[in-house]
């Protein structure tokens, strides 16, 4: 599947980045304290109804960009169909959210609905900071049974549910055919494997002047502060982090070392990309057409509209082994200690977000993939939510570490740097990820 699209320029806006939590060290150590609260979140502020019956909820979530405008429409049509519930939206950058939520939590001055990547709810949940939304589910007029599965089953940590899904979408690949055509290739053949991908990269990378820094590079990849694009291709190869119930490391496995050999050997000598990017570092790249490929969500096509890209939307190349492509989920929660009247009100607009009316204004007006697929011939605004929901595309899509409650710490503090040593030449592959195969064992084990 391929498509191309081309508009004018722009600056970025927010990505749904799996952000690093800054205060992973204050959640280590205020956690249990945290946790052994009560009356956390809204509950201790005034949860009542005003005086004309109204619940107010104030929903903090870090779309502040392009995607902002959809969000906010969809709240303002939930507000106007009734009279018993106001959403009120505060937005903010998704890093500057994570740190706000622990010590708005503590001192009950927080969100009344909390919107993050679902990856990090384990995070919290584990810390007793989000209320259980399995009777959300388990509430037939709530319509979730039309919901895709992977989006609802990305919040559940200890097999509990701990979020409503925001979105869910998997990761493309975007190639400019504008460098594919200068570099000889054909423009309309994007790489479909690993092996026809690396046999493109000596084509894409360009160093003029042979100085050993290239004017343009093959790919556009971060190693760090982005959607975990770099880890998924472990998958590629039937590697992993982890197993699948989150108990066992397997990053030093022989289908994992298989993994990052080829991907650190394409980077570090091949120059495919430039190394140490961070999200927008590699989106900028791409944008400003100095990389011929990126893999990342829809959240960019405005920008890269805007920027007059001529470029096409495929799979991500499939690895010897497997073809997986990583999907991002953002989750709405609530803060443990939510009182009924909050809660009551929370669910109804859960509800209107994931309804028929609700997803097509969604995708419509974001690009994102609606969550439910009996809407996707309503959504006509804009052809990106097609293309990113196409059957092909998410029925091999799945979410990194989903349960694990010490995945935040295990990208940012083990897997990423781990990487970066790679890149940089500070090791093999082999000792580096062996070793940090046992720092996630460690965290497994916690």
């Amino acid at each position: 599947m391929k498509t191309q699209h081309r508009r004018r320029s722009r600056e970025q806006r927010s990505r749904h980045t799996i952000r690093p939590l800054t205060v992973v060290a204050a959640l280590a150590v205020t956690g249990l304290a945290l946790a052994g609260c009560t009356g956390q979140g809204s509950g201790g502020k005034d949860d009542q109804p005003d005086a004309s019956g109204k619940v107010t909820l104030d929903f903090w979530n870090g779309f502040t960009g392009p995607d902002g405008p959809a969000l906010e429409k969809v709240i303002e049509d939930f507000n106007a169909s009734q009279d018993d519930v106001e959403v009120k939206a505060n937005i903010m950058p998704w890093d500057t959210l994570y740190q706000k939520v622990l010590t708005s939590v503590a001192g009950n001055d927080g969100p009344d609905i909390i919107a993050m990547s679902a990856s990090r709810m384990p995070q919290f949940a584990s810390q007793g900071l989000f209320e259980p939304l399995d009777d959300y589910y388990s509430d037939s007029s709530n319509d979730s049974a039309a919901l895709a599965t992977a989006a609802v089953d990305a919040s559940v940590f200890d097999g509990v549910n701990y979020g409503v899904p925001v979105n869910f979408t998997p990761m493309m690949m975007y190639y400019n055919k504008d460098l594919f055509s200068a570099a000889g290739l054909d423009p309309e053949a994007p790489p479909a494997t690993w092996d026809e991908l690396a046999s493109m990269v000596p084509k894409l990378t360009v160093d003029e002047n042979g100085d050993g820094q290239p004017e343009q590079f093959a790919l556009a990849m971060a190693d760090h502060e982005t959607v975990p694009v770099f880890a998924s291709m472990l998958w590629g190869t039937g590697g992993s982090i982890a197993n699948d119930d989150g108990t066992k490391s397997t990053l030093g496995d022989p289908e994992s070392i298989e993994a990052l050999d080829f991907w650190v050997s394409l980077i570090r000598d091949q120059k495919a990309t430039q190394i140490g990017m961070s999200g927008a570092d590699a989106d900028k790249l791409f944008q400003t057409q100095k990389a011929a490929i990126e893999i990342v969500g829809p959240w960019m096509t405005t920008g890269f509209d805007e920027a007059g890209l001529d470029y096409g939307l495929a799979k991500p190349p499939a690895g010897p082994s497997d073809e997986a492509v990583l999907a991002d989920v953002v989750s709405m929660g609530l803060p443990a200690g939510t009182s009924d009247a909050q809660k009551k009100a929370a669910y109804e607009f859960f509800a209107y977000w994931n309804s028929a009316e609700g997803q097509t204004t969604w995708a419509d007006g974001s690009g994102f993939p609606p969550n439910r697929a009996d809407v996707a011939d309503k959504v006509t605004a804009s052809p990106y939510p097609a293309i990113f929901g196409a059957a092909d595309v998410t029925d091999v899509s799945k979410t990194l570490l989903p349960g694990v409650a010490s995945g935040g710490p295990i990208m940012e503090t083990i897997f990423n740097p781990s990487v970066q040593k790679a890149l940089n030449g500070e090791g093999s592959v082999k000792d580096i990820f062996t070793d940090a195969s046992a720092q996630v064992q460690a965290e497994l084990d916690k």
